[in-house]
């Protein structure tokens, strides 16, 4: 463990670079989750159910917090909330090939395993409650109702939607919709849309299925919309070609729900900040 850990430091710190260097946690998780080399989607996607509670977790969440806890202990990682995350000057100028965790990190942290549970980020768990409970509601609407969904968010997004093309759950040629959307500078391009409930992964077969169904209207882009999620080799599939097809996951559905106020009401609550618990 103490290994996959010591990995993840690498990683988190390669992907902050990739990105920017000013990110979320999920973000970060995220990019290693879709691109890191080393650390595979099944690793970072893996479910455990706990001995004790019988509750489902992540195993690589628990190790990606502690390895983020660290590197902000060690000046890598700048934050002010536990959530938002900056690469110090000497996270953003640290050499790969000379970077050793054992000995830059663990050596000043102690490489205690046993610390208690780290709960930098409950403001994530409070967040993800509202997003559990839309994508439940989701897979339990039916047909018609989540058709209705999908194509409002779209609309919400810019599309111009078509009255007859994948209005009909089936016999349009795979396709769930078809619009139109103009830039600002009146170039209007013709979009091809899938929105799937899907229990597992998408995989690139599918990917390559509904570029088959864009051929029929001659679609000059997609959208793919899934509740759940899309494999490393759908995300590939998708950049590939000439006609770049856009994935929405389930996490970025409630992205989209939350940025247009789509059948949701925001509530504002307050954080205390490390004022009140520091010790003087």
């Amino acid at each position: 463990m103490i290994e996959f850990e010591n990995l993840i430091m690498i990683e988190v710190l390669k992907a902050m670079q990739e990105l920017g260097g000013r990110v979320t946690r999920k973000e970060v998780r995220r990019e290693i989750r879709d691109h890191s080399d080393v650390i595979s989607e099944e690793q970072v996607d893996k479910i455990k159910q706990s001995k004790k509670t019988r509750k489902e977790y992540q195993p690589f969440i628990y190790r990606f917090n502690f390895a983020v806890k660290h590197l902000i202990t060690t000046g890598y990682i700048f934050t002010e909330n536990n959530h938002d995350l900056e690469l110090s000057e000497k996270g953003r100028t640290v050499d790969f090939e000379k970077f050793d965790p054992i000995h830059d990190v663990r050596s000043i942290v102690d490489g205690s395993l046993n610390d208690e549970i780290d709960n930098s980020n409950s403001d994530e768990d409070t967040d993800e409650t509202w997003r559990t409970e839309l994508l439940d509601a989701l897979a339990k609407m039916s047909p018609k109702k989540f058709e209705l969904f999908s194509r409002g968010l779209l609309i919400h997004m810019g599309v111009d939607l078509d009255d007859n093309i994948g209005v009909r759950y089936v016999g349009d040629g795979g396709l769930d919709g078809f619009g139109y959307i103009t830039s600002d500078d009146f170039r209007t391009t013709r979009v091809a849309l899938q929105a799937k409930r899907w229990d597992g992964k998408v995989s690139a077969p599918e990917i390559d299925k509904f570029r088959g169904a864009m051929d029929k209207y001659n679609a000059e882009y997609g959208i793919f919309i899934a509740t759940s999620d899309f494999t490393r080799e759908a995300i590939k599939t998708a950049r590939e070609g000439t006609r770049v097809i856009t994935l929405i996951n389930g996490d970025q559905i409630c992205d989209l729900v939350a940025k247009y106020h789509y059948y949701v009401e925001p509530v504002t609550t307050y954080r205390l900040k490390n004022f009140y618990f520091d010790e003087d």
